[in-house]
C-alpha cells in the first residue's frame, strides 16, 4: 500500500498567494497551457530583456541630449542670498547639545530640533518662547519652544553629566539674548510705527 506524504490538493493560486498575481492582467507562471506556445528558454529571456533595456537606456540618452539645457531658475538663485547672511550672522553664540537619539541647534537662523530620523526647525519670528526644564533626578534637560499659536514642542537631551545643565543653560540664553530679544524688540518697533 502506498502512501503519500503531505497535502493532495493543489496549490492555490490568486492575489492573496501571489502578490504579482493580478486577474487578467497576467496569468500565473504554473498556470501555463499547451496553446500559449512554447516557452522561451532562461537564458535566452534574460538576453532579450538585456538587449530591450539597453535599447531603452540608448533612447533615453538621446531624448536627454536632444533636450535644450535649462537656465538656473530664479529660486535657486534666491537662495544664494540667504547664504551670504548666514556667512554674516556666523559668528555669534551657538547652543549645541545631544544624546545619542536627540539633537538641538539654536544659532542666528532660529531653533533646530532633531529626534532619530524627525527634524524640525523653527525661525526666531516663529518662536513665542523657549522654556527650559532639568529633571530632579537623572540627567535629561529638557528644551520646549512655544509658538505664538499656542503650540509646544519639547526635546528631551540626556547629559553626560548633572554638572552640564548650567553650561547649557548659559549658552542657551546667550543665544536666546542674541536673537530672541532682537526679534522681540524690531516687532515692537514694527507695531508702533503701524500703530
Amino acid at each position: 500500500m502506498e502512501q503519500r506524504i503531505g497535502s493532495s490538493s493543489q496549490p492555490l493560486e490568486g492575489a492573496g498567494f501571489d502578490p504579482a498575481f493580478i486577474p487578467g492582467l497576467t496569468s500565473p507562471a504554473s498556470g501555463r497551457t499547451e496553446g500559449d506556445g512554447p516557452e522561451k528558454e532562461p537564458e535566452a529571456a534574460d538576453a532579450e530583456e538585456a538587449e530591450e533595456a539597453a535599447a531603452e537606456s540608448e533612447e533615453k540618452a538621446e531624448a536627454s541630449s536632444s533636450e535644450p539645457e535649462v537656465a538656473p531658475s530664479e529660486p535657486e538663485a534666491s537662495s544664494s542670498e540667504p547664504e551670504e547672511d548666514t556667512e554674516a550672522d556666523a559668528d555669534g553664540p551657538v547652543f549645541e547639545a545631544s544624546d545619542r537619539r536627540a539633537r538641538m541647534v539654536a544659532d542666528h537662523r532660529g531653533v533646530r530640533m532633531f529626534l532619530d530620523d524627525q527634524e524640525c526647525e523653527f525661525r526666531w519670528d516663529e518662536i513665542g518662547a523657549v522654556e527650559t526644564e532639568t529633571a530632579r533626578f537623572g540627567k535629561r534637560y529638557t528644551v520646549t519652544v512655544h509658538t505664538p499659536d499656542r503650540r509646544w514642542y519639547p526635546i528631551e537631551i540626556e547629559a553626560p553629566a548633572r554638572s552640564h545643565f548650567k553650561e547649557w543653560d548659559a549658552q542657551l540664553d546667550a543665544v536666546l539674548d542674541a536673537y530672541f530679544e532682537e526679534e522681540e524688540e524690531e516687532e515692537e518697533e514694527q507695531t508702533a510705527a503701524a500703530g
